[in-house]
């Protein structure tokens, strides 16, 4: 009977992580092909750099102490973590999604203030894609930050919401 509820519970296991590996990138709340495309071309792009609406850039981190950012960010970094800062000009619209690589936290800075996110979608089942982010902002500039990642580099897509 041992015998039978272990390989029971094997099989059960395993389902699972198949299921989890078969929700891939459709487990995000919605499509992230655009950011698929965008990503393997991505060019190299330094901290401090502007980022444009419609493209991604593969954004070189430094260490957090190092990011020089503009407001202190809302989740505090951990220590031996990277980060950067970036700007974006917001189109009229004012509606950005941010996809992120790989984990780190994303904080939107306009007219001095931070930005809380509109909505949000992770997963950690989606090869090259770990999470994206909605804001809604008012068209003019906005400083994006970018804390708390493991690695010195991160893709980031910025796209009007589909």
């Amino acid at each position: 009977m041992k015998t039978l509820v272990l390989g029971f519970a094997a099989m059960l296991a395993a389902t699972t992580a198949v299921m989890a590996e078969d929700a891939g990138c459709e487990a995000f709340k919605w499509p992230v092909t655009r950011e698929q495309a965008l990503f393997p071309a991505a060019p190299a792009t330094p901290s401090g750099a502007t980022l444009a609406v419609g493209a991604a850039a593969d954004l070189a981190l430094v260490p957090v102490e190092k990011a020089g950012f503009a407001m202190r960010p809302e989740h505090a970094p951990a220590p031996g973590t990277f980060g950067a800062v970036a700007s974006v000009a917001v189109p009229p619209e004012g509606s950005i999604q941010i996809s992120l690589s790989g984990e780190a936290w994303i904080d939107v800075i306009q007219d001095g203030k931070a930005v809380r996110s509109a909505d949000y979608s992770g997963v950690k089942t989606c090869p090259g894609i770990r999470k994206s982010v909605r804001f809604k902002l008012a068209a003019g500039q906005a400083t994006l930050q970018f804390s708390g990642a493991k690695k010195a580099d991160l893709k980031v897509a910025v796209l009007a919401p589909e």
